[in-house]
């Protein structure tokens, strides 16, 4: 594992995962509280921050948009898939309808935060 990997995966070890979603409501990570995480960490102004969230994000969106394979060590794979024509079926009058050809965005995370997730030791878990 390479210093950058050992790094996030120390991260991700101190982390605890939540006993159980039932006790309440999931909590939502939005911009702004990323744009928050990076101005309490790296010292940047609050405006500097949420550019730098903001140019990180598009640069992100932008690789999906022309059907690049985004992987982030330790976290895991945005990967974009075509999808051809089928045909569905409408559940409830049983009228078969063609489905449309297109790109879908699939989330494969890595087996560190899988292990995460878990509450499991990511020690020598590979990505």
């Amino acid at each position: 594992m390479s210093s950058t990997n050992s790094a996030s995966a120390l991260r991700l070890k101190d982390r605890e995962a939540p006993a159980s979603e039932s006790a309440g409501a999931a909590r939502t990570l939005t911009r702004a509280d990323l744009t928050d995480a990076v101005y309490r960490r790296v010292g940047l102004s609050r405006s500097e921050s949420a550019a730098l969230v903001e140019s990180v994000l598009d640069e992100i969106c932008d690789a999906l948009v022309r059907g690049e394979t985004v992987k982030l060590s330790s976290f895991g794979s945005f990967v974009v898939r075509s999808k051809g024509e089928r045909i569905g079926r409408n559940p409830k009058t049983g009228v078969e309808v063609p489905i449309t050809p297109r790109r879908v965005m699939v989330f494969k995370p890595s087996n560190t935060l899988k292990a995460a997730i878990n509450g499991e030791s990511v020690e020598g878990v590979e990505d």
